[in-house]
């Protein structure tokens, strides 16, 4: 005799629990919000080893990865947050006009209530607790609902997360398409959702029928600009180390490689070394480098690979989801990799004539999540800045940005709206609520 299914509990009954406990009162304290961020914490500290074996299994990353790139970074992240939150919430004052001289002015940050963060599979750990986090530092009660694509790390937090933390103001809610869409029938006070733009369009839609206001941390194809003058060995790795982390799965990854046609051999061979040096000859068999998530994805990525001329990689196995670091020279800008957010291993090379193309090419397509740019020259940097719209910019070394705790992370357009990270978490899962006190005497 089968045991029986589980009872899942109602979204409506989950979402009115939450805003229950919202409406106590108590999750405004700060002795309640340091003490929910010091237990989430201790469950990064002290189950971290679970964690990183639920990582590995959803996505081969190893240990080592699975703590710096997931694990410790929100630990960094709860811990600026713990040291700043006193600071943070201070009231605000304000100046105020000649005729209420006598009134003071200030704004408070006022929590949002119920808060739903819906994670995606690539960084299932770091990209659900980083914004629960914020959540609670701002006050809020939090559903949040880990990705169904890395199957053992939502199992994992919806195990552990309830050990240390109660349940009426944090609950996991796990699930694929039917239960995100029963969710997002609900009402909430905040909705983050970090994933692609199809879904982030979904997500939209469902919370414009309650006036929901929404983060959307959506991706697209980062472009790289290599100046001319740049050393190329140094570019190649640093380019090779943030592009084919997480095997390429990652939103702010390198998408591809913009640079002229005198450069582009040179850098296309020190490409190829430098995954060398990363992977050595066979990178199947290097315990840091992972796999693709699952058979679709992989199928997806191997239709990309004939997009161009194979400097580097191009091997792959659907059987263990394996795909080499892979470098394509001789890439057309219409080719099938230039199409859409490449999302794994593979990054093209497309020629173009200098700066002035470079710029025209960035700015025909969606507006980027991140642009990338080696070049020693002040005045491409300042031309990039300038001329190029995009949600954060890494001069000479890709990916980094998003450590920086007081910097917003978050994307513009087709990558996204709204940021976070740091004092950008509690103003995103806050309302600045205006305050003027005038005597009665």
């Amino acid at each position: 005799m089968s045991a029986a299914a589980p009872v899942r509990e109602a979204p409506a009954d989950v979402v009115a629990r939450l805003r229950a406990a919202f409406r106590t009162g108590r999750t405004r304290d700060l002795a309640w919000r340091t003490d929910r961020l010091t237990r989430l914490r201790a469950l990064l500290t002290e189950r971290g080893d679970d964690l990183a074996e639920a990582l590995r299994a959803d996505l081969g990353k190893s240990r080592k990865e699975a703590y710096r790139t997931e694990i410790d970074f929100t630990v960094r992240e709860i811990d600026h947050t713990l040291e700043h939150l006193a600071e943070w919430l201070r009231p605000e004052p304000a100046p105020v006009p000649a005729a209420l001289a006598k009134s003071t002015a200030s704004t408070v940050q006022d929590p949002l209530g119920v808060v739903l963060v819906i994670a995606p599979w690539n960084y299932p750990v770091q990209l659900l607790l980083a914004p629960v986090a914020g959540a609670l530092a701002a006050g809020n009660t939090v559903v949040a609902k880990p990705s169904e694509l890395a199957p053992a790390t939502s199992a994992a937090l919806a195990r552990l997360l309830p050990e240390y933390l109660d349940g009426d103001t944090v609950t996991v809610v796990e699930g694929g398409i039917p239960e995100t869409t029963a969710l997002l029938a609900e009402r909430f006070d905040h909705i983050f959702y970090t994933g692609n733009g199809t879904v982030g369009r979904i997500v939209m839609t469902a919370a414009a029928r309650h006036l929901t206001p929404v983060t959307l941390e959506l991706g697209g194809k980062s472009p790289v600009f290599v100046d001319r003058d740049t050393d190329l060995r140094t570019v190649a790795a640093r380019l090779a180390a943030g592009k084919f982390l997480n095997a390429g799965q990652t939103c702010v990854a390198p998408d591809y490689v913009l640079t002229d046609p005198e450069t582009a051999p040179a850098l296309a061979d020190a490409l190829a070394a430098a995954v060398e040096s990363l992977f050595g000859p066979d990178a199947s068999a290097h315990p840091e480098y992972g796999r693709i998530v699952n058979e679709r994805h992989f199928d997806r990525l191997v239709g990309l690979l004939g997009s161009g001329r194979t400097v580097t990689g191009g091997v792959h196995d659907r059987a263990t989801k394996y795909i080499a670091p892979t470098v394509l020279a001789d890439v057309a800008p219409d080719a099938p990799v230039m199409g859409e957010e490449i999302f794994g291993p593979v990054l093209p090379i497309v020629t173009v004539g200098g700066l002035d193309e470079a710029i025209a090419f960035i700015n025909d397509r969606d507006k980027p999540l991140a642009l990338y740019a080696f070049t020693q020259n002040p005045a491409v940097r300042e031309r990039l800045l300038a001329e190029t719209s995009s949600g954060g910019v890494g001069l000479g070394l890709p990916l980094a940005h998003l450590t920086v705790s007081d910097l917003p992370f978050g994307g513009v357009g087709e990558s996204g709206m709204g940021n976070y990270h740091g004092r950008y978490s509690l103003e995103t899962f806050s309302h600045r609520k205006a305050v003027l006190d005038t005597p009665l005497g």
